[in-house]
């Protein structure tokens, strides 16, 4: 069974760090492309961070380009999301997915985990 679990998640003032892990079972980590995602209050889900199968990277939302890092290790078949410098407006909650990408985040495709809440605010 695919299943994805997400930790991490808190409250950090602005400035601050967090690192999100992703905790993946069921499969093998290193064939699948993987994502974080994000849905603030009142908004839609939004692409965060992907990393593909061959272990290469993309931003995929230019708000968090140079502050946050999407990282695997595959022998711990973890998913990370390192987070610097902290905005109010990074307050959202976080998703990892196995899923395919598409222009607009869909829960429905793929495999999703339950979430954790970042809150930053001081």
């Amino acid at each position: 069974q695919v299943q994805l679990v997400e930790s991490g998640g808190g409250l950090a003032q602005p400035g601050g760090s967090l690192r999100l892990s992703c905790a993946a079972s069921g499969f093998t980590l290193r064939n699948y492309d993987m994502y974080w995602a994000r849905q603030a209050p009142g908004k839609g889900l939004e692409w965060v961070s992907g990393i593909y199968s061959d272990g290469s990277v993309t931003d995929l939302l230019d708000s968090v380009k140079g502050r946050f890092t999407i990282a695997r290790d595959t022998a711990k078949s973890t998913v990370y999301l390192n987070m610097n410098n902290l905005k109010p407006e990074d307050t959202a909650r976080y998703y990892c997915a196995k899923a395919p990408y598409t222009i607009v985040p869909n829960m429905k495709r793929g495999v999703w985990g339950q979430g954790t809440q970042v809150t930053v605010s001081s």
